[in-house]
């Protein structure tokens, strides 16, 4: 605003004391000050008002002028409360610098001239800023993008001092013109988003981490190109972005609402951008998928493989290894339980929306930008996700199937570990994610085990309670993997015939059966290591041992009878 535009203004009761010929200086804020010199918390273009509180004599003037002068302030409003007119030694120092000079009538307070420059310097900016973006979604809903998220976020921190920052559902950062969120903010703001969208409340969100306050804006399309709206709320959480904003947008007017809401539509056209370049990765997944399923010839798949590398890894000059990532969504009141009750809803189609989590879950953490998808490609057939995930080659024999060690490549608990509390809560009380990892192949022909391996590992995870369970590989060659997929009322059973004895016992007479038995089992059967675990006399240990075997009718020397035990105890 102008500083004309305050002598307009009838209720500010503000009159011209000198500087008639810079009254079109404009105004960029408001500072109220008594200090002898406040240079330090000046930044250029305020207007300031002081209740002359630092004048004690005649001299004080052209000092406290020439502070302001230097520092750029767009103009200078006394109050006559204290010493009733404006004394002659400032209207003279402020006419030597140039600097406009305001009488403030006793009867209005500075809050009032506080409120009204800010209001109208905000409309200004937010005007401003909202003719800029609306020029930005132009250019980039008609031609190549004009700078992306980035740009936008850069506007509202410039012009209007608002830090905010593009959150992928699980709390990556994607965009942000500001110091980036740490990571624990950024999951808990992703969380406290995802929470709310469930509940069905309209954006946007507060929410509160570490002691600052944030306004969360739902990102979705709702211009002239947008989709139709989704039927479930479910079937779009687990994939849009959201804007986080470093404010309480609760007491906002309709216009700086209505601005904001219009920067996440512009943020929504670069991500559907984004998504449209997604179309090539997972065209190429979905054909090795189907040649894979289909039983083609290894060299068939050999030769699409070669066509996904350079797409996948530009730049690469050898062939990589592959692994091969299974994900599937469920939901259902009873997703989490881990038995067959956990039935997908009938109207929601499962395969895109775990296709879109998946390939936000490969992503690195550590990474930011929307363009770090670039080198994932997801497939989806049916309920299911797939993605091909290709490693840099590892030195190995060149007839070698397996790369390497167990460790290389991707893990279940690591590619879920960043992102379980921000997906737990927008998967709430009805929804379910299950994942599985294969182990890293270098060859057509291991494509097929690959994911067979995959799917099995996901099969286990889903045999756990829980909202996010993950499985990898490296499971499918323990015993422990049979244990879930014995019917629970066959676990009870069993379990009860070998161990109530044992807990009915220790219960009577506090004999400490189960944890000895546990004890024996982890030590092979040493009655001397059992005995210095436990703290016992070999004589003890085997008068408990004892008790077991009586009580049970099975004798732990036999293997059979140990193997029951520790199933039993595994079960339990």
């Amino acid at each position: 605003m102008r500083l004309r535009a305050l002598l307009d203004t009838d209720a500010l009761g503000l009159r011209l004391l000198g500087g008639e010929g810079e009254l079109d200086r404009g105004v960029r804020g408001v500072m109220t000050t008594d200090l002898r010199d406040p240079s330090r918390y000046l930044s250029g273009g305020e207007l300031v008002l002081t209740g002359l509180a630092w004048r004690h004599t005649a001299k004080d003037s052209e000092p406290f002028v020439r502070i302001l002068a230097g520092a750029g302030v767009a103009g200078l409003a006394a109050g006559e409360a204290e010493l009733g007119d404006i004394p002659r030694d400032l209207i003279e120092a402020c006419s030597r610098h140039h600097l406009p000079l305001f009488a403030v009538n006793e009867s209005v307070a500075f809050a009032t001239i506080t409120e009204y420059v800010v209001r109208q310097v905000s409309g200004e900016r937010a005007g401003d800023l909202a003719a800029v973006v609306d020029r930005h979604r132009r250019l980039m809903t008609s031609g190549p993008a004009g700078g992306g998220p980035d740009v936008v976020l850069d506007l509202l921190g410039s012009d209007l001092d608002l830090r905010a920052w593009v959150l992928s559902p699980t709390g990556r950062q994607i965009a942000g013109a500001a110091e980036p969120l740490s990571g624990p903010v950024s999951v808990r703001l992703a969380g406290e988003h995802l929470a709310a969208t469930r509940t069905g409340r309209p954006g946007p969100h507060r929410a509160t981490a570490e002691g600052v306050t944030y306004s969360l804006f739902p990102i979705r399309n709702t211009g002239r190109g947008a989709a139709p709206a989704s039927r479930d709320v479910r079937e779009t959480v687990l994939s849009d972005w959201l804007l986080a904003v470093e404010a309480d947008a609760s007491d906002w007017p309709a216009a700086r609402l209505d601005l904001l809401q219009g920067v996440t539509q512009l943020i929504a056209v670069e991500r559907d951008r984004r998504e449209a370049a997604r179309t090539v990765r997972r065209r190429l997944a979905q054909d090795v998928l189907e040649l894979v399923q289909a039983g083609a010839a290894p060299a068939e798949i050999a030769a699409r493989l070669r066509v996904a590398a350079p797409v996948l890894l530009p730049g690469l000059g050898t062939a990589p290894h592959w692994q091969v990532v299974v994900a599937r969504v469920d939901w259902g009141q009873d997703a989490a339980s881990g038995g067959a009750a956990g039935l997908p809803a009938p109207a929601i189609e499962g395969g895109p929306v775990a296709q879109s989590l998946l390939e936000e879950i490969l992503v690195d953490p550590a990474v930011t930008g929307p363009d770090s998808t670039d080198r994932i490609a997801v497939a989806h057939t049916g309920d299911e996700a797939i993605a091909l995930v290709p490693l840099p080659a590892a030195p190995a024999e060149p007839d070698a199937q397996e790369v390497g060690p167990a460790e290389a490549g991707l893990h279940a608990d690591a590619l879920l570990s960043s992102v379980r509390a921000p997906l737990s809560a927008g998967l709430a009380d009805d929804g379910r994610l299950t994942l599985g990892v294969s182990a890293a192949v270098s060859s057509a022909e291991g494509l097929r085990g690959a994911l067979e391996e995959a799917r099995h590992a996901r099969r286990v995870a889903a045999a756990r309670p829980g909202r996010v369970c993950a499985a990898g590989h490296h499971e499918l060659a323990s015993h422990v993997l049979l244990l879930p997929f014995v019917p629970d009322d066959v676990r009870r059973a069993f379990t009860a015939r070998l161990l109530d004895p044992l807990r009915d016992y220790d219960r009577r007479h506090r004999a400490e059966l189960i944890p000895t038995l546990e004890a024996f089992l982890d030590c092979d059967g040493s009655w001397t290591r059992c005995a210095t675990r436990l703290h016992l006399h070999v004589n003890t240990l085997r008068y408990r041992v004892g008790r077991i075997e009586q009580l049970t009718s099975r004798d732990l020397s036999r293997l059979e009878d140990k193997l029951d035990f520790f199933l039993a105890l595994r079960m339990s």
